[in-house]
């Protein structure tokens, strides 16, 4: 059986397009899910410095508040890194915290209480002890400056660190 020839054009090839993806509610729920919330590629280059420079640590430890990305026992200190547009970056600067200017009844209200969940949590931490830093997604353009601002946040590296 031969293969029907597919016909050129503006959609280039019928087959493999797709139709309008619909704004219901559970296929929404299922896009949403399908955002990565551990492992990110943010966080995998934080990660990946922090280990070059001789910091070891915890990953997603559920017993916090928010669950921080990486978590310094010994140090009693913890580190987010926060995607500047799902969290709310307030930087000016900063080119990824812009705001959707469609569907603003659904985008302002669920940034807002990411913001006020991020705020409570870091509150929740400072409150039991923990210190917390938060290292934004822009933030990682400039490789220097942040491992010089983790390294101030965490202290000297190594075993020495813990006497």
């Amino acid at each position: 059986m031969t293969k029907p020839i597919l016909e050129k054009g503006k959609n280039e090839n019928r087959r493999t397009r797709r139709p309008p993806m619909p704004d219901t509610l559970p296929h929404r729920s299922w896009t949403m899910a399908q955002v990565g919330q551990k492992n990110t590629k943010p966080e995998m280059i934080v990660r990946r410095l922090i280990h070059g420079l001789g910091y070891r640590y915890r990953l997603h430890k559920r017993g916090l508040p928010g669950t921080p990305d990486l978590v310094f026992p010994s140090r009693k200190k913890v580190l987010f890194v926060h995607g500047c547009f799902w969290h709310s970056h307030s930087d000016k600067n900063c080119k990824f915290s812009r705001r959707p200017k469609s569907r603003t009844d659904y985008w302002e209200p669920k940034l807002a209480r990411n913001a006020e969940r991020d705020a409570i949590t870091e509150q929740r931490l400072r409150s039991d002890g923990w210190d917390v830093l938060v290292v934004w997604e822009c933030q990682l353009r400039d490789f220097q400056s942040l491992a010089s601002k983790i390294s101030d946040f965490l202290g000297p590296a190594g075993s020495a660190a813990r006497s």
